[in-house]
Formats: structure tokens, C-alpha cells, sequence
């Protein structure tokens, strides 16, 4: 690599030399950025995927607010997991379903999110029936990990209709011997304390804001090495670590969001290099402020 641009993964010399657009189309594709915390979550996840089958099987809570990479961390979970086409057999094979529980805590919504998901036909008469059909589809295809993501939506519903889930979900473990990750923001621990059982089957995972601290200096040399710009940016520095700390609230989401922006905006303008007067000019916005914005015009 040019020692000039030791600043970047060596895979990204190439794409210095490509058109502004094929940049932006770069700068704009999901990139998995791991850290200490997502990595032991990770593991954790693939202890669960070996867990041998039992009548009461481990589940886990991953918990964290909006926009800290709780969806971004599974995605990357089961994208390592995909579904075998297993071309010689009837099924194919998925150890990892991933999944949204519905707005509200409705057990016949939810069946039919998976089965939509599964490209199954829905079957449109009793819950029992989706019920039926969820577990039959579930066990053919050899499923190890249910993943629900927004799992905290069951609390739109009164305490009768959230126990009722729960109590889905409790069945669906033990009826198929397998693993619950439900995803969702810390109202979903308030959420699981409702029912006793289920709380001490879950064990949560949080994902706490940043602090400014060592690891995430380490985490912005990570994001500068795949941000094709010429110039180092020293996002690690104390100036810019600073400012990139206070704008994104220490959520990593948010910091994606503000760096992808701030990219984009060298990439136009042809600077070479992000800064702090590139983090006030390219448009984003910490969350605080978008809420004061004003609608009228």
C-alpha cells in the first residue's frame, strides 16, 4: 500500500481511483465495525447455536437504545448463519430464523410474520392452525435460534395480552427444544418481568451508550480505515473524538449516520479528509436537535 494511505484498509486503495458516485455508493454500504462487547455477544450467540436440545432451553435479551446497533449485530449473526439449500433433502436447513415481533402482542400476527417470512403459505383460519403450522415448519427446517427483534412492542398491549405472549414464546422453546433471542430497547427487561419464569430463562445482554474512553477511540480508527478519503482524518485525536462523542451521544448508530454523512460530503466537495468543520457543514444532526426543528415554513 502507498504509505500515505496507511490510514486505510489495504482493500480500499482501489476504490480511491473509482467515480465520486461508485464512492457514495461505497461509503453508503452497511459495514460490520466490530468491538469487545459485540464480539462476546457474538460468541455467546454460538455457544446458544451448539447448545445441545433439552426440555429447558437457554434464552438471551439484548437490550440497548434505539440506534446502538442491536439490529446491525444480529443481522451480521445470521448473515454468517443463512439457510442451506440442502438440495438433497426435503427441507432446507436454517438454524437462525430472524423475525419482528407485530406492533402489538398478537399471537396470530406473529405466527404469520414467520410463516410470511418463510415464503409459507399462511394458513387463514385459527390461531391454532398458524400455531400448527409455525412449529411443524420450524422443526422440518431444523431451526436452533429464534430471533425477535422489537420484542419491547409487546408492551402496547394491556398486562393480559403481554402475558400471553410471553407464554407463546415460552411454548415455542420448549415445544421445539430451541433458543428465544428477543432484541429491543430496556423497556423490554420491564417487559419480561412481568412473568417470573420467563425472566429467569432470559439472560440479558445490554449494549450501554459509549463512553469517551479508550475503546471508543478505538472504534473511530476502525470506522476511519474503511472511509475512502485520501487524508488521514485522525478521528481518534482528542479534538475530534471529543466532538464525535458529544454530537452522536455516544450511540453507535448514530455515529455510522454522522460519519457516512460527513464522508459524503468530502467526497462532493472533493476534500480530502474529514474535520471538524466537515462534521458542522454535512448535515446531520444530534437527536436533540432534530426534535427542536421547526415544521412550519
Amino acid at each position: 500500500m502507498n504509505n500515505a494511505l496507511t490510514h486505510l484498509h489495504p482493500s480500499l486503495e482501489n476504490i480511491l481511483s473509482q467515480s465520486i458516485d461508485e464512492k457514495i455508493q461505497f461509503v453508503q454500504k452497511s459495514k460490520w465495525i466490530g468491538y469487545p462487547k459485540a464480539h462476546d455477544i457474538l460468541n455467546k450467540l454460538e455457544d446458544l447455536l451448539s447448545y445441545p436440545e433439552q426440555p429447558r432451553m437457554p434464552n438471551m435479551l439484548i437490550v440497548g437504545n434505539s440506534n446502538n446497533g442491536k439490529t446491525h449485530l444480529i443481522n451480521h449473526f445470521t448473515k454468517k448463519h443463512l439457510a442451506d439449500e440442502n438440495v438433497y433433502g426435503e427441507h432446507i436447513i436454517a438454524p437462525v430464523i430472524y423475525c419482528e415481533a407485530p406492533p402489538t402482542p398478537n399471537e396470530g400476527a406473529f405466527y404469520s410474520e414467520i410463516l410470511h417470512m418463510l415464503y409459507e403459505r399462511i394458513p387463514s383460519s385459527s390461531v391454532d392452525a398458524k400455531k400448527h403450522r409455525v412449529i411443524e415448519v420450524l422443526s422440518n427446517i431444523q431451526t436452533k435460534i429464534l430471533i425477535i427483534d422489537e420484542l419491547h412492542n409487546m408492551l402496547a398491549g394491556s398486562s393480559t395480552k403481554q402475558q400471553n405472549f410471553l407464554n407463546m414464546i415460552k411454548h415455542l422453546s420448549n415445544k421445539l427444544q430451541i433458543s428465544i433471542v428477543g432484541c429491543g430497547t430496556p423497556d423490554l427487561i420491564r417487559a419480561i418481568s412481568i412473568d417470573p419464569q420467563i425472566q429467569n430463562r432470559f439472560i440479558p445482554e445490554v449494549l450501554p451508550n459509549w463512553s469517551y474512553n479508550t475503546q471508543f477511540k478505538k472504534l473511530l480508527a476502525s470506522y476511519e480505515s474503511v472511509i475512502p478519503l485520501p487524508e488521514a482524518s485522525n478521528l481518534a485525536n482528542d479534538k475530534m473524538s471529543l466532538k464525535l462523542h458529544a454530537v452522536t451521544d455516544g450511540l453507535i448508530g448514530e455515529l455510522n449516520q454522522c460519519l457516512t454523512m460527513a464522508a459524503i460530503y468530502c467526497i462532493k466537495q472533493g476534500e480530502t479528509k474529514i474535520d471538524s468543520n466537515t462534521i458542522d457543514k454535512c448535515g446531520y444532526r444530534q437527536p436533540q436537535q432534530r426534535s427542536k426543528l421547526p415544521i412550519h415554513i
